[in-house]
């Protein structure tokens, strides 16, 4: 029999004009539109649309922007093949994505989601704001060899491992200066690419360290009920069932290392063998192609 998870893409996925498509058609996913212009108190909906797109691609903009769409990508689904939905065994999002697949496991509700999602961009972009650090994907090579990249480009400042995607698909965060370094020591390493990223600062890394206060403050104010399907967490690529334990994770995670490849593994080895990319873009269909070529994972929203 087959089992069925979800998935929800993280910040980078966005794109002007997302959306728009289900907001025309669809008259739920015109109704979340309609309602998170007032939960965050500007024109959501027309920043998605029509842009501009520096705006869009701004932390504090692009993380609500996302779980938006992405919740109205699950509206469409749902209108579309309702017993898919229904089947749906399990969750996981890549960092930001978390907290949509939280949403749709019923933890808590939309607008407390998106109001969270807000708090958790400000607070990222003010800590980006204080330090100058960035983001650079490095592909080609294994952990450990990423790993003793670093350790020769740090150099005193911060930098480490932010994200653990797929095999040879690992992304480092740190102050801009020891990721220029980086960039520059890679390809004498065994890179195939490095490409600094273009974000805000060093997602995921202790640079982002003061916005953990701010998150805590938010998350506390949420209630969250026991989800109702298992949502797997970047932190530790397993699912928990508290929600205080939920909470503390959703902390730690701005700067703790994303596990999404274990995440998927984890999924994998439960037996789920049927995925869908619920929300904009097809990066976490291509990350689960090189995890396990073998398994099917559909788009529901690529633009």
């Amino acid at each position: 029999m087959t089992k069925t998870a979800f998935l929800f893409p993280g910040q980078g996925a966005q794109a002007v004009g997302m959306g728009q498509s289900l907001y025309d058609s669809l008259r739920e996913a015109r109704e979340l539109f309609d309602r998170a212009n007032t939960v965050v108190g500007y024109d959501l909906a027309k920043l998605c649309f029509q842009g501009p797109v520096e705006e869009l691609d701004s932390t504090v903009r692009s993380q609500p922007a996302l779980f938006v769409t992405s919740m109205a990508a699950l509206e469409s689904l749902k209108a579309k093949s309702p017993e898919v939905v229904a089947q749906c065994g399990a969750a996981a999002g890549l960092s930001l994505g978390e907290y949509t697949a939280l949403v749709f496991a019923g933890v808590m509700d939309f607008d407390d989601g998106l109001r969270l999602v807000q708090a958790r961009g400000a607070a990222m972009q003010a800590a980006a704001d204080a330090t100058p650090s960035g983001m650079a994907s490095i592909l080609g090579l294994e952990r450990g060899q990423v790993e003793q990249l670093c350790a020769e480009a740090r150099q005193g400042d911060t930098l480490e491992i932010a994200n653990l995607l797929c095999p040879g698909n690992i992304v480092i965060s740190g102050t801009k200066s020891a990721c220029a370094r980086a960039v520059e020591l890679a390809p004498a390493k065994g890179a195939m690419k490095a490409i600094p990223l273009a974000v805000a600062g060093a997602f995921h890394t202790p640079i982002m360290q003061s916005a953990v206060g701010r998150l805590t403050a938010a998350l506390a104010e949420v209630k969250m009920q026991k989800p109702r399907i298992p949502v797997v967490s970047n932190v530790d690529a397993h699912p928990h069932d508290d929600p205080e334990e939920i909470r503390a994770l959703l902390v730690r995670q701005v700067v703790s290392p994303v596990l999404w490849e274990d995440s998927q593994r984890y999924l994998l080895a439960q037996g789920f063998d049927q995925y869908f990319e619920v929300g904009p873009g097809r990066v976490l269909r291509g990350l689960l192609k090189r995890i396990d070529r073998k398994t099917p994972c559909e788009g529901v929203l690529d633009a």
